[in-house]
């Protein structure tokens, strides 16, 4: 049999198409062979469960190789092999689907849907990457005549018989000259390991060598030797196609090791297997999640029927679970032609909420299950928990059972427990709740002590979120504002309208606020003299709240106008504690030198406790400090 034809197609230039524009890298032409390989070996072994097939179906290997000489790679599958009828229907009429007719033959048989794969537009795209294309094929039917398809990217085919003896399928490519970068071992190997590491059948590479035991040697030493070996460069039966009931924990994080092999062992994880209403498995890790959240996305891979199609998979899982890593699995993500990119339907909105949900009821479940364990990881699952509150209402409605607050001694507590521990000594007098807190223990520490004093607590907001996590708190939160510990002096924190009469009379706090202003010599200050309690500190400095935030949204990536609010120059508010005894000493002082040299000192101290003294300004601070000590 000989046969000349034009491939069916709807445009002569289809194949300029396919080779510049259809798929977004070229080296999934190898994804689409492997995969259609792979398809066809799955029909098989489903016809010979079915009984269709008496004989043994014997070694099912698929094979990739290639000739750098000959400027070839060959795919190579023992599988169902077509007819030179079923190459007309399956590879000439473009995307034409050859798995209708075999859903619709077996439609009754269990899982039949499972391991249907699509002939078409993905065996063209070994044209990208070939001049010339040749398939060699042998059905399983019995007294099919082996059938030779060539094809040389133009719409005119050959079809004639062929002496191929063994059943299943031969793709040979001839290379063209622009991609002979894929004529080359480790390339073709890494896009291999790359999309089909997990793929059901065995896919072979060339060899491999290994070192094996063989024997002892005279000390009792053991020997090794090199054997060569067929590289199989993937796992067949990967963790989430097994029943959670066989796995253990340490499979689980085998396995998390095999993904990941540089990072550190998740926290936990959870193991999906829905088939209703729509088809996933797959196995998500929390990480211990880092400030720099960044570094933790794009670590999902996700999977169609065990091959691997991207990492960027923003349009099935919401944006926050994009810090989770792991695999998802599912015939009933719909891919657009090349199964690079995916399309936003009904299946993907479905798989999207079901995630979130399985996510946040495992949260749940470890919190009730286990409060100390949970409490134990929030530090690196908090930031998780707060992205998704932040970003997604059904999540926070969740969440808010779950979610807590750390405060300064490290005690943890729900928002609802958090409410109820605060409430009595952290109203304000207009019966509103207020809600401390500092972004660096450190740098805060004697504002914090202040707080203390009052015995106010003091929550730790030290993510790179919180500046928004604050924000959507404030929302949610019925009459609750949060404020940052320094933000102003600790009466007025929490106003609540308790008044300390000042021991300075009014002149003499005219007087000392006259020193205060030659003392500072600033024009970026706002200063005030305020009776405060005599162990506060005597100079207060403090940056309005709004302002603070609006600079803290704008570090961190805050929209609409707070990027130029880091540019604002900062206006600080300075408060003489006039119940101070330094005040006092500063009014009695005799001369005017000594009065300003005491007042810049207090001044120096308060923005040192901030952190913001430097250069000139520290050294003044230090020498001076040494001369007063002396005196």
């Amino acid at each position: 049999m000989e046969e000349k034809g034009t491939i069916s197609i709807h445009t002569e230039n289809i194949f300029p198409i396919i080779k510049k524009f259809l798929y977004s890298d070229h080296e999934i032409f190898l994804r689409e062979l492997v995969s259609n390989a792979v398809d066809a070996t799955q029909k098989l072994k489903r016809l010979s469960s079915l009984g269709e097939i008496k004989n043994e179906l014997g070694d099912l290997t698929v094979e990739v190789s290639f000739d750098e000489k000959e400027k070839t790679i060959t795919i190579l599958d023992k599988g169902i092999g077509m007819t030179a009828e079923e190459i007309k229907k399956y590879i000439n009429q473009i995307a034409f689907s050859g798995a209708e007719e075999f859903v619709e033959k077996f439609k009754d048989a269990k899982d039949a849907n499972e391991i249907i794969g699509k002939f078409g537009l993905g065996f063209y795209s070994a044209f990208m990457v070939a001049e010339k294309v040749e398939i060699n094929s042998l059905s399983y039917l019995e007294s099919a005549t082996a059938a030779k398809w060539v094809c040389d990217g133009s719409t005119e085919f050959e079809i004639s018989d062929s002496d191929k003896t063994s059943r299943g399928t031969e793709i040979k490519l001839f290379i063209n000259e622009e991609s002979s970068e894929f004529l080359a071992k480790a390339r073709l190997e890494g896009i291999l390991k790359k999309y089909c590491k997990f793929l059901p059948v065995e896919i072979k590479f060339g060899t491999a060598e290994e070192s094996v035991p063989d024997g002892k040697d005279k000390d009792g030493n053991t020997q090794y030797k090199t054997v060569t070996k067929d590289n199989i460069i993937n796992n067949t039966k990967p963790l989430w196609t097994v029943a959670p009931s066989e796995l253990k924990d340490e499979d689980y994080l085998s396995f998390y090791r095999e993904l990941y092999p540089f990072s550190e062992d998740p926290l936990f994880w959870i193991h999906l297997n829905v088939d209703y209403p729509f088809n996933l498995t797959g196995i998500l890790y929390f990480p211990k999640v880092k400030n720099d959240f960044e570094v933790q996305k794009n670590k999902i891979q996700l999977y169609s029927r065990q091959v691997f199609i991207t990492d960027e998979v923003k349009d099935v899982v919401p944006e926050f679970l994009m810090l989770l890593h792991g695999v998802l699995d599912s015939p009933d993500i719909p891919l657009n032609v090349s199964r690079s990119f995916l399309q936003a339907d009904s299946n993907v909105k479905k798989i999207n909420s079901h995630v979130t949900k399985k996510v946040a009821d495992k949260l749940n479940e470890l919190f009730k299950k286990d409060r100390k364990g949970y409490e134990e990881k929030w530090d690196n699952i908090g930031l998780f928990v707060e992205y998704g509150m932040i970003s997604d209402d059904k999540f926070y409605e969740k969440a808010k059972d779950f979610a807590l607050l750390k405060n300064d001694e490290e005690k943890y507590f729900t928002l609802e427990e958090y409410k109820e521990k605060v409430a009595p000594n952290q109203t304000d007098k207009d019966k509103k709740l207020v809600y401390l807190y500092a972004t660096d223990l450190g740098k805060q520490d004697a504002y914090i002590q202040s707080a203390k004093k009052r015995s106010y607590d003091v929550l730790v907001m030290d993510r790179i979120l919180d500046n928004h996590f604050i924000n959507m708190l404030e929302q949610k939160l019925e009459n609750t504002t949060l404020v940052r510990v320094d933000a102003d002096t600790v009466n007025k924190l929490i106003d609540k309208d308790e008044k300390v009469e000042s021991v300075l009379s009014e002149k003499e706090e005219n007087r000392l606020k006259e020193v205060f202003e030659k003392a500072i010599d600033k024009k970026d200050i706002v200063l005030s003299m305020q009776a405060l309690s005599p162990d506060e500190m005597p100079v207060t400095i403090t940056l309005p709240e709004f302002m603070r935030r609006m600079k803290d949204m704008a570090a961190t990536g805050g929209g609409g106008g707070m990027g130029m609010m880091g540019n604002f120059p900062e206006t600080l508010n300075i408060v003489v504690n006039t119940n101070h005894s330094l005040a006092t000493k500063i009014i009695n002082a005799k001369k005017e030198e000594n009065k300003i040299k005491l007042a810049k000192q207090a001044y120096d101290l308060a923005m040192l406790s901030q952190n913001m003294l430097s250069g000139n300004d520290l050294t003044n601070f230090i020498n001076r400090s040494v001369e007063l000590a002396t005196q």
